[in-house]
């Protein structure tokens, strides 16, 4: 019995006869019995593989089997942008069937909310902050709008789990559910992710029914056509993009917002058709760019991480990536824009700028072809998004018993663990701080609470979006660079140095919640061989990049330029062992420990064993740099040291003041919002790896070439692609 026979026979009618379907996808008529039972689900699939159909058409069909009426389903997206993309397409499927959706979020003017509350949809579009609105404001009667709730859809649910706005979105689901009276199912939707249990447990919680993760069948998963090169600046790759793939509709993601500009500029001028967006155009010229992109056949969109997420711009032909991702499951999320129609196959043309991105980009495709995708770890303690919840309980209620508050959310997978202790502790805390005022046991909104978080309407209250991981270093008004985070976030004994184009920055000052920090240069370090520090890399990226150079494998995805550039490379770092860590006399007899560990771990590391040897130890995502009058038995003994206390003991301390980059931290007592910072820094199997592995310990008698070509001054020195205009075999 195929899913299709499970479906109700209107809407079987209308899937044949309205939509002209021959028939369901296999991984669809494997999904909809299981949705149709009523399951929680994490329903994982392709990039265009059918998986909102396989949650949605089970849900109408529900409707209308068991007479669902009022607003019964949720579908919540994390971006506008893919709700009004795919508000179309679902009203369509419930105007055939007699139903009605809706669509609510930040950009939905007044009236169009007016006309929802009095004649609520069947299905309702929105987002966690829309919902957190509906919830707490005066004007709307919240019990009765969501008594009927019976289903929700998270799409994109890993980008959601991964940051506390997960955590807020579970928040207001317990919540809605309370009002509901029943067990909401809830169905996730996601294209990447490398741990789907996980994420279930996340997402259903201790929810009673069962829970499943739905995969499609491995003979689904198409092959790709996926290359790697080199060419080093942004002008060759202008070059490249306006030589090759000619006649296609091209997606070029680039991840910085004056790189997007100045590559649409360079591909114009080559007399290319050319769109741009990113996130500081209005949303409005976006809209129209991407409207504009989805009307053309032979052009190009240059773009960030705004088109990652499905939003469609139409059918593309080819997915052109430069320096990066940062991930594998960013490669497959932009990688899967392709390959949709009948007849083509996924692809992406992966262009290096800098050797330190190519060996990257390299890593990123080798973790892919092994199959490895990075698993999605809910930030630790979200005790600042408790509080935030507490808030809006108070105005969702009109006040509310401090008995009573938290059976509201203690079975949100993230809180249901809190130490009942701990969370008394931040509620008197919060009461002594007037953030909330306590009558004989009522809590309700305090003088400071109002202050802090009640302008324009309690919209600071709302919206618990954290901004990404990564700091930008200015030097005045000019931008230096990006930092990861835990470049500044793990306290470091003395100055602060970080090493971006190809020299040294002492941090002077560190805005946390515009994440910039001010930087002034410094002589207490050489010149740095490695710009970049590593950012955002994950332990398992950082060691295949290890791994790569330590190889003489070659890969028939790298094109000529790329084998050499990566021959260049692996010649430099000849010196570098397969395994464990290598220290090395490097800069003048300075030694360096080469771990691979990542940005993180080598933080941790190092500030304590700094301690452990008295010296100052500075460290990137690649390597740990020690004061030349540190001697090898010195460090050797301080990591034996540090092994032997074990990695739990090694817990990471937030630098002073970092705290305050965490959304509500005020709302937190000190011990709490330490708790927070220290176990979101955490990278034990990262500083485990460098605690129990061997030093091979390196003299080389030419300290200057220890890991030149990894800076800038190669790409300077060397044109890969010459004056003239590349080959296009070469891609």
């Amino acid at each position: 019995m195929k899913g299709f026979d499970h479906l109700h026979p209107a809407l079987q009618y209308h899937i044949v006869n309205s939509l002209g379907w021959r028939e369901l996808r296999p991984f669809q008529d494997l999904v909809i019995p299981k949705v149709v039972a009523g399951d929680h689900l994490i329903i994982l699939a392709p990039t265009a593989g059918g998986k909102t159909e396989s949650a949605f058409f089970p849900a109408l069909s529900r409707m209308l089997t068991e007479n669902w009426s009022g607003l019964s389903v949720l579908y919540v997206c994390p971006i506008k942008a893919l709700l009004n993309n795919l508000d179309h397409r679902l009203s369509r499927y419930c105007e055939l069937l007699g139903r009605r959706s809706g669509l609510w979020h930040g950009d939905v003017g007044q009236t169009a909310r007016k006309r929802l509350l009095r004649n609520p949809p069947d299905c309702l579009l929105t987002t966690p902050e829309s919902l957190e609105v509906m919830l707490i404001s005066k004007s709307v009667d919240e019990e009765r709008l969501f008594s009927g709730l019976r289903m929700i859809i998270v799409d994109e649910v890993h980008a959601f789990a991964g940051d506390d706005r997960g955590w807020h979105l579970l928040s207001v689901l317990e919540r809605i559910q309370k009002l509901a009276g029943r067990e909401v199912q809830r169905i996730g939707l996601s294209a990447t992710v490398g741990n789907p249990d996980l994420l279930l447990q996340w997402l259903a919680g201790n929810c009673k029914n069962p829970k499943g993760v739905a995969l499609p069948p491995p003979s689904a998963q198409a092959p790709a056509d996926v290359h790697v090169d080199f060419v080093g600046s942004l002008s060759n790759a202008a070059k490249v993009i306006s030589q090759v793939h000619r006649g296609e509709k091209r997606l070029v993601f680039l991840d910085s917002r004056s790189g997007t500009e100045e590559l649409g500029l360079l591909l114009r001028n080559l007399g290319i058709k050319t769109f741009v967006t990113h996130s500081s155009l209005s949303q409005e010229e976006r809209h129209r760019t991407e409207a504009a992109f989805a009307q053309e056949s032979d052009c190009v969109i240059v773009a960030t991480s705004v088109l990652e997420l499905g939003i469609d711009v139409g059918d593309l032909d080819r997915v052109i990536q430069i320096d990066g991702p940062a991930s594998v499951a960013g490669f497959l999320q932009r990688m899967g824009r392709t390959g949709r129609r009948s007849g083509t196959i996924r692809n992406c043309l992966m262009l290096g700028l800098k050797p330190q991105k190519l060996l990257q980009e390299v890593a990123l495709v080798e973790l892919w072809e092994q199959g490895f995708v990075e698993p999605i770890l809910p930030p630790p303690e979200p005790y600042h998004i408790l509080s935030q919840q507490l808030m809006a309980l108070a105005l969702q209620q009109g006040g509310i018993g401090r008995s009573q508050w938290f059976e509201w959310v203690k079975d949100v997978y993230g809180y249901s663990q809190f130490p009942t202790q701990s969370v008394a502790e931040m509620e008197s805390w919060m009461v002594e701080k007037d953030i909330l005022s306590n009558d004989e046991g009522l809590l309700w909104l305090g003088a400071q609470g109002e202050s802090t978080f009640g302008r324009k309407n309690f919209m600071e209250l709302f919206s618990v979006f954290t901004s990404p991981p990564i700091f930008h270093v200015l030097h005045g008004r000019s931008e230096i660079g990006q930092v990861d985070e835990s470049a500044l976030l793990i306290k470091q004994d003395g100055p602060r140095l970080l090493s971006l184009g190809g020299r040294s920055w002492e941090v002077q000052h560190v805005d946390w919640q515009r994440k910039h920090a001010y930087v002034q240069p410094s002589e207490l370090l050489t010149r740095t061989k490695w710009p970049g520090a590593g950012i955002g890399l994950s332990f398992r990226i950082c060691q295949m990049m290890r791994e790569i150079l330590c190889s003489t494998k070659v890969s028939e995805r790298w094109s000529e330029r790329c084998k050499t550039q990566l021959e260049n490379l692996r010649t430099d770092f000849h010196w570098l062992h397969p395994d464990g860590l290598t220290m090395i006399n490097e800069d003048h007899d300075r030694l360096a420990l080469w771990t691979f560990a990542g940005a993180r771990a080598n933080s941790i590391v190092a500030y304590y064993l700094a301690q452990e040897i008295k010296s100052q130890v500075t460290s990137d995502g690649f390597k740990m740099k020690f004061d030349r009058e540190i001697h090898d038995g010195e460090i050797r003994s301080g990591l034996q040291r540090l092994s032997e206390r074990g990695v739990l003991e090694l817990t990471p301390i937030p630098a002073d003041n970092a705290i305050r980059g965490l959304k509500f931290s005020e709302c937190l007592p000190p011990r709490l919002a330490g708790l927070v910072g220290s176990a979101r820094l955490r990278d034990d199997e990262a500083v485990d790896y460098i605690l129990r592995s061997t030093i091979h310990s390196v003299v080389t008698s030419d300290p200057e070439r220890v890991g030149k070509s990894l800076g800038s001054r190669r790409t300077d020195r060397s044109n890969p692609m010459g004056s003239t205009p590349p080959d296009s075999s070469e891609t």
